[in-house]
């Protein structure tokens, strides 16, 4: 009996160490499950951060003095595969949304999902799509390039399944709208509406159904409804918090305005000049007011920066307005604004395919979100942008779209306010628009034309050689990775 007691001891005793031994074996800091909003603030901080000074100079707003600034210039070569660590942040948080079974979560995560795979193709043309990511779930190391028109099909379905996915359970985490699905709902179906506009060239294609598609939407689905609803990060005064550009030192050496983007505002006589862009320095001086268009001035972007430096040095260059770079919270960093929304729908009903209201009214409503935006977030300029300037602005010749004497014409002119309203906040989405509309008219070299897209990452020459250079050849010929390559959604 007394052997039998020591045997069970003994064996309770060894169960016990290999309980704790297997205990001691788990690290807490490297834990195998968590909940996804753990994921969720990060992923939306990066998504909606200020994208810096790259498209300010692609897009003809700003201009460097002290060397060349290859997008300036139009001399740019490799893109960067950076969005794919983003990407598996967002895999991470699909994949703990599934293991709880949380609809939004998972509707969250196809709509950064389609977001990075979205600018992504737009950047490059092809790229991996299908089998991208699944690297730690099936060992797919190389992935293949998916064609474009396939990756925004697959772009477009997952942002139609995050809509329908969407319900009414609070979303934890969520830095950008506290919380409201239903705000959420509302900003992936208008981001749906934008995407479906960057194939305007592609109306023809029935397997898109560009127009049908985008109608659908209008007429079926919830819509942002006022700059309430922008998709927004705002800003607070706390370390790791503050506004992207704030202390940027580059803005306050040798980066100033471009006078093709100054006088755009001056011919509308637009008070968002004032909001953008610092005085010169010999206006300044003179005591010009704050509202005397003639005291801004830019640097010609396809000059030689030297002779923009001796401008500058002379007072005569504005440079952009201090607030971006002394304001710790400054504005808010809109993913896509109300404004935005306005101005494609007034886009899409001149192109016929809706017909619910008048392109003059909803492109009226993009200007007046505009307006109501630095109204309500650069108080210490707000008298500029007030109703009443707002109104007198509707009516200058180059603004009313009453005017315009074509389609064409209005065309050029929503997206011009498209355009004028961008600063420090469309990312490349305007560099974009301009390949795919001709409009604004950029300044560029002869031999320097506006490129289509950038040259695949040396990287992935290195680690993925058969599989980026078969996508080369099937889209632009052997070895033919140029910037000035036409990918298919601008054909």
């Amino acid at each position: 009996m007394k052997n039998i007691l020591l045997v069970s001891l003994v064996a309770l005793l060894l169960f016990a160490s290999c309980e704790k031994l297997e205990n001691y074996n788990e690290n807490p800091n490297n834990v195998s499950e968590t909940h996804p909003q753990l994921l969720l603030n990060t992923i939306e901080w990066r998504a909606f951060q200020v994208e810096g000074a790259a498209p300010l100079f692609a897009s003809r707003m700003i201009v460097q003095t002290d060397g060349e600034e290859a997008e300036q210039y139009y001399k740019w070569d490799r893109g960067s595969f950076g969005s794919y660590g983003v990407l598996r942040d967002v895999t991470k948080m699909m994949e703990e949304a599934e293991r709880i079974e949380s609809n939004n979560y998972q509707a969250l995560a196809r709509f950064f999902r389609a977001y990075y795979f979205y600018n992504l193709t737009l950047v490059f043309g092809d790229i991996p799509y299908s089998q991208a990511l699944k690297g730690e779930s099936n060992q797919i190391y190389a992935p293949a390039y998916d064609q474009q028109k396939d990756l925004f099909i697959g772009i477009l379905q997952e942002l139609e399944e995050a809509s329908d996915m969407m319900n009414d359970d609070l979303i934890d985490g969520d830095i950008i709208f506290n919380g409201n699905p239903q705000k959420w709902k509302k900003l992936i179906n208008s981001f749906r509406l934008k995407v479906l506009l960057t194939l305007s060239k592609k109306t023809a294609d029935s397997d898109l159904d560009v127009a049908g598609s985008f109608a659908g939407i209008v007429a079926n689905e919830t819509l942002m409804e006022s700059i309430d609803d922008n998709g927004q990060l705002v800003f607070i005064d706390q370390l790791g918090n503050r506004y992207t550009e704030y202390n940027s030192s580059s803005y306050g050496s040798a980066r100033y305005m471009d006078s093709t983007f100054i006088q755009r505002l001056q011919d509308r006589e637009d008070p968002r000049l004032f909001i953008y862009c610092g005085q010169t320095r010999n206006a300044k001086e003179a005591g010009l007011p704050i509202n005397d268009f003639s005291a801004y001035e830019g640097g010609n972007p396809i000059a030689p920066y030297n002779e923009v430096n001796l401008k500058a040095a002379a007072g005569n260059v504005s440079k952009v307005n201090l607030r971006y770079t002394t304001d710790p919270t400054c504005e808010p960093h809109m993913l896509m604004g109300y404004h935005e929304l306005q101005f494609i729908l007034a886009e899409a009903r001149i192109k016929g395919w809706i017909d619910d209201a008048d392109a003059e009214t909803y492109y009226e409503k993009g200007i007046e979100a505009s307006f109501e935006f630095y109204y309500e977030y650069s108080k210490e300029l707000s008298e500029y942008v007030s109703e009443t300037a707002l109104n007198e602005y509707l009516t200058h010749p180059l603004v009313d779209l009453s005017t315009a004497s074509g389609d064409e014409e209005r065309l050029e002119r929503i997206i011009m306010q498209k355009y004028l309203a961008s600063f420090l906040q469309g990312g490349w989405s305007m560099y974009y628009e301009h390949l795919r509309t001709g409009y604004p008219a950029f300044s560029y070299l002869p031999t320097l034309t506006p490129p289509a897209r950038w040259m695949y990452p040396n990287s992935e020459y290195q680690l993925n050689s058969k599989n980026v250079s078969d996508a080369i050849t099937r889209q632009f010929g052997a070895d033919n990775d140029n910037i000035r390559e036409t990918t298919w959604w601008l054909q």
